[in-house]
């Protein structure tokens, strides 16, 4: 088993050759422009966009907790969406990260990231404003990613 990598650094620079895939999560609400997402989208405007429609047309797609959205944005380089939040604020005492729907996105980015013979890189996932606890997050990273014998990257800003 393989196991994360930990960098001092910024995800949207992901190190290393061949194929990359940049997974962050996002909320259940349509809610795109705060944490992660921002710099996302000052790099590259096509994750905001698809994201935005994918949401607008949810009666006519998976659009859910727990499904993925893969966005190609340069020749080696793919944005993961995952839906991973219900809604953007805590509620009856519950932060928005839903651990549940987390695991059932990495385990489909796990099989995406093997076909595209892709790394995987990424900030803290769901430990900043979908208030996770990165204890809880790291082992489902390991189950569905290292496991699978891949490469992971975490990111931390300096």
């Amino acid at each position: 088993m393989k196991s994360i990598q930990y960098i001092v650094g910024d995800a949207t620079y992901p190190e290393g050759e061949g194929n990359k895939i940049i997974a962050h999560i996002c909320n259940d609400a349509g809610g795109w422009g705060r944490g992660f997402v921002v710099a996302l989208s000052d790099n590259w405007p096509e994750p905001e966009e698809a994201y935005r429609q994918w949401h607008r047309h949810q009666d006519e797609n998976d659009f859910a907790l727990g499904a993925i959205q893969l966005i190609q944005v340069e020749d080696d380089l793919w944005i993961a969406t995952m839906i991973a939040q219900h809604g953007t604020h805590p509620a009856a005492g519950l932060p928005p990260i839903r651990y549940e729907a987390l695991e059932s996105a990495l385990t489909s980015l796990a099989a995406q990231a093997h076909q595209l013979q892709a790394t995987v890189h990424m900030p803290r996932i769901g430990a900043g404003l979908a208030g996770g606890r990165w204890d809880l997050i790291e082992p489902i990273i390991e189950r569905t990613l290292c496991k699978n014998d891949l490469e992971v990257f975490v990111y931390d800003l300096e």
